[in-house]
């Protein structure tokens, strides 16, 4: 497997740096993990390539034959378990150089500053607690084992 020391989500997927609830998942090259820095929104969950790989087209065929299936069950599982409405896929890769694709649900309470993209522009007064965004993300594991 080919890490970057210095990238985080090289960091994530060897465990040596945390998120809120742990790894849930890995799976077809893919690692399953809630987002790393503070959200404003329960169960934000990222798909992140096992390898240093730049972008959606520098994964390596098993990864990308993996990614639209597994990125569907989180989806799904994610509405089962947390009520979500719809959930958001963004790729974008800007400030992280390494493919992870975020996965954020909607709900019927997200307010509208805090819909589609601009899930990103959340304040510090919205982030959650740890303790909450680690409960949810655990919710959407046990709903993808069940």
């Amino acid at each position: 497997m080919v890490h970057d020391e210095s990238c985080v989500a090289c960091q994530i997927v060897r465990g040596s740096r945390p998120t809120p609830g742990g790894i849930l998942l890995r799976q077809g090259g893919l690692v399953l993990h809630a987002l790393a820095d503070p959200s404003p929104l329960r169960g934000w969950i990222v798909l992140t390539s096992e390898a240093h790989a730049r972008a959606w087209a520098d994964l390596d065929p098993g990864t990308l034959a993996a990614l639209g299936p597994l990125a569907a069950r989180v989806m799904a599982a994610q509405r089962a378990a947390l009520a979500a409405e719809h959930v958001y896929a963004f790729a974008i890769g800007d400030v992280v150089k390494h493919f992870h694709l975020h996965l954020v649900p909607r709900f019927a309470g997200t307010p509208e500053r805090l819909r589609g993209r601009r899930c990103f522009e959340g304040r510090p007064e919205d982030a959650l607690p740890e303790a909450e965004v680690a409960a949810a993300a655990r919710a959407v594991a046990a709903a993808l084992r069940s």
